[in-house]
């Protein structure tokens, strides 16, 4: 019995002309916003023919899509960072450390500041951003369940991805007033993350001996 085709992954050069794409959109992004965005500005800073970007990238959403999976790849990266299981003395030490790195990536990439903080009207991207934080959430909850016995929690609604969400209303309040994230709004942020998970983890929630 013939077995059934597989999808092909993308070629080597395939795989290093569309990194090529992306950093390129990802700098534009830094210097002049989403709205600037065209193909042709792309391909301009990628030192590549237009028709190049269109093979891999058919629209301005598409690509936008494709660096949103790129920056939450990213976010997903510092869930999986190595956490020291006895520096945590309460759940509150692993938000904070969690929110942190968070934070380092949003002041490291103005990129992904522009793309996810920033309001720019493009729903093909806030769906797949949207998408992205329940990824994320559910990789966070795992991440919590690694050290420490989670209560029970509802199955309706998506907990840790709400607390995530609502820490980067703060974050995208400080980039419309302040073009940037203060201190202050990032320490707020971080403060709205813990109070939102306060109402579902208690105070005193009993840490594992080992992690998971």
């Amino acid at each position: 019995m013939p077995r059934p085709p597989t999808a092909r992954k993308p070629r080597a050069s395939s795989q290093a002309r569309i990194a090529v794409i992306l950093d390129a959109a990802r700098a534009l992004l830094a210097e002049q916003g989403v709205t600037s965005l065209s193909i042709y500005a792309v391909a301009e800073r990628a030192a590549i023919p237009p028709s190049s970007v269109y093979h891999f990238f058919a629209s301005v959403p598409a690509l936008l899509e494709a660096l949103t999976a790129d920056i939450h790849a990213e976010f997903r990266a510092c869930l999986q960072a190595p956490v020291e299981h006895a520096a945590l003395r309460d759940w509150r030490d692993l938000s904070r450390l969690v929110e942190q790195r968070m934070l380092t990536r949003y002041e490291d990439d103005a990129a992904a500041r522009q793309l996810i903080l920033v309001q720019h009207g493009l729903s093909e991207v806030t769906q797949a951003d949207r998408q992205h934080d329940i990824e994320l959430g559910e990789q966070m909850k795992a991440l919590f369940e690694r050290h420490f016995q989670l209560p029970p929690l509802p199955e309706d609604i998506d907990v840790f991805t709400l607390a995530m969400e609502l820490g980067d209303r703060v974050y995208a309040r400080s980039m419309q007033v302040h073009g940037h994230i203060t201190p202050r709004l990032a320490e707020e942020g971080m403060r709205v993350f813990d109070a939102y998970l306060s109402l579902y983890l208690p105070p005193c929630l009993p840490k594992r001996q080992h992690p998971l």
